[in-house]
């Protein structure tokens, strides 16, 4: 049973198909051209959320959770469509797919019933395409699409694709990452190509990209590829514009751990990595990847950017995102968009007065 706001459906494309899409649509896609529709369309998006793991250890929030994301589920729950990425199952698992004794080897695992968090604070669709969402393999995996298929949302893994209808607008969704997958952003055409094909189903198509080199240094965006601890992690500039030029209408990133620049391109909004969230009992709470933008876009019936603003939260130990009256990733986004992009600084509002 889905979210009562909308219904999803989901395509799974894999196997030949993959192959088979890097040979087509090379074609640019011809853009959305008809009248824009008096409606809009808000939606909100977080980066990465890791509500606590029993694994290797216990440290777990009080009360399940239940009030990791209370500051944040008024703006979450107003959007459209709120999008966010899942680090790590949802799963009771015990074979474990890595060996966290490894150097910079990372494994997370949250109970099934921490799914209820996410959907009584708004969210409706997360990513499941990232370096985390198999740490206790397949099995893991299909047990936190359950978890959240149980409570409405929808899981995404890697190269899977969501409809919905919203005010007559027909959205699609759809997620990357850099694993070993057809689909993997280190060899991107594939992706690009599904994007192009998916692109002409709808009339606004949200993409999203677990992609970037991770850490404090990572602020600033490279027009290179991006490695971290050895893997490719994708030529982030380059893929989030040759997104839009295939069709896609918003990117949104995520992976780094910490927020980077954002802009309009194409008239369509790329957002290079949204940080943390909302990452309890980890390492990442301090600065800069505290730092926790809760971002806001609204776009007209043709994908096309009408605004866009960021509310700035802040992870307070042991990870609790709180409101930072201070609105300090708010302007540090602003810095980076004109340092790294040549963004005007006030293309990002504070989005307090978003919804009023």
């Amino acid at each position: 049973m889905f979210s009562p706001r909308f219904r999803l459906k989901i395509i799974c494309f894999c196997g030949l198909a993959s192959y088979f899409l890097t040979f087509l649509f090379r074609q640019q896609p011809t853009r959305k051209t008809s009248a824009a529709r008096p409606k809009t369309i808000i939606f909100a998006a977080v980066g990465d959320i890791m509500m606590g793991s029993n694994y290797p250890e216990n440290f777990l929030p009080p009360a399940d959770g239940r009030d990791l994301f209370s500051e944040a589920s008024y703006y979450l729950s107003q959007a459209d469509i709120t999008f966010g990425n899942l680090e790590g199952p949802l799963t009771e698992k015990s074979k474990c797919s890595k060996d966290p004794s490894q150097p910079n080897t990372f494994v997370f695992r949250t109970p099934p019933r921490f799914a209820r968090n996410l959907a009584r604070s708004g969210f409706d669709v997360l990513s499941l395409a990232n370096n985390h969402s198999r740490d206790f393999g397949r099995e893991g995996l299909a047990d936190t699409k359950k978890a959240l298929r149980v409570w409405g949302m929808i899981g995404l893994e890697e190269g899977e694709i969501a409809y919905c209808q919203v005010k007559g607008i027909k959205v699609g969704l759809v997620a990357f990452s850099f694993s070993p997958s057809p689909f993997s952003i280190s060899r991107p055409e594939a992706a690009l190509c599904l994007i192009q094909k998916q692109a002409e189903q709808c009339d606004i198509l949200l993409v999203s990209f677990h992609a970037g080199r991770e850490g404090p240094t990572a602020l600033h965006l490279s027009e290179k590829e991006e490695f971290y601890c050895g893997e490719n992690r994708g030529s982030v500039i380059n893929l989030g514009r040759e997104a839009i030029k295939r069709g896609a209408d918003l990117v949104i990133m995520h992976g780094p751990h910490v927020p980077r620049a954002m802009e309009v391109y194409q008239g369509r909004l790329i957002a290079y990595s949204l940080g943390n969230f909302c990452f309890y009992g980890s390492s990442c709470l301090k600065y800069p990847m505290n730092l926790s933008p809760l971002l806001l876009a609204e776009l007209d019936g043709t994908g096309r950017l009408v605004k866009t603003a960021i509310i700035s939260f802040k992870q307070l130990p042991p990870g609790w995102p709180k409101r930072d009256r201070k609105e300090q990733v708010l302007s540090l986004t602003r810095r980076l968009s004109c340092e790294d992009l040549n963004q005007p600084e006030t293309f990002i509002n504070s989005g307090l007065d978003f919804f009023r």
